[in-house]
């Protein structure tokens, strides 16, 4: 369900793609690869100024919670069930667009999925896009800090990732550049239930 994503391009190169400046990149560390069960701080588009790129934690912590202890439970959400659970259904207008030039999945090569084969998912050319994402703030009570987290929303593999993630058949919103307003002008919901970008797949 999209745990895994990959970012090489520069700063510049995502300015000149989406026509926005980077601000808030105080990492410590660059990497290419970003695996959701650490909590990376990614590039993202918010819907409240799309004039600027900024890096924030992968786990959306919504504005009441007590701790961020709930932010593993939320690195994705389905697109089926958004406006049913209350974590999500409260940020269903705060929308992101989530930069990469791609992601991993593992397809099952038996039943139990003991055995597998991981593919890196890419545009044809290998160039940056976006996953449907939304955002959230929360301010931590003891401490006063503003922590900005996302999740990515999934939905339904298209075929070339059915074939891939044949365990659960699922697969982030993957937004074209003609949509991508669209999501951040909260267009709804079901006009994205489909993919219609063209992918390439890559054993590893």
């Amino acid at each position: 369900m999209c745990f895994y994503i990959k970012q090489t391009h520069d700063n510049r190169s995502l300015e000149k793609r989406f026509n926005a400046s980077v601000i808030d990149d105080d990492r410590t560390s660059i990497t290419s690869n970003y695996n959701a069960f650490n909590y990376p701080r990614t590039p993202i588009i918010c819907n409240s100024n799309d004039a600027v790129i900024e890096y924030f934690q992968w786990g959306l912590v919504p504005y009441w919670a007590s701790d961020e202890s709930i932010k593993k439970f939320t690195l994705n959400v389905k697109i089926e069930t958004l406006t049913e659970r209350q974590v999500f259904k409260e940020v269903i207008n705060k929308r992101c667009l989530v930069i990469a030039d791609g992601f991993y999945e593992w397809q099952w090569l038996d039943e139990r999925g003991k055995r597998k084969q991981k593919f890196l998912i890419t545009l044809p050319d290998n160039e940056l896009f976006v996953f449907g994402g939304l955002w959230s703030q929360w301010k931590d009570k003891k401490t006063g800090k503003l922590l900005n987290t996302y999740t990515i929303v999934t939905t339904e593999a298209n075929e070339l990732l059915s074939e891939i993630h044949n365990s659960k058949k699922r697969m982030p919103i993957i937004l074209t550049k003609e949509n991508e307003q669209d999501w951040l002008d909260n267009k709804p919901l079901e006009n994205f239930r489909k993919t219609d970008v063209e992918l390439k797949a890559v054993e590893l």
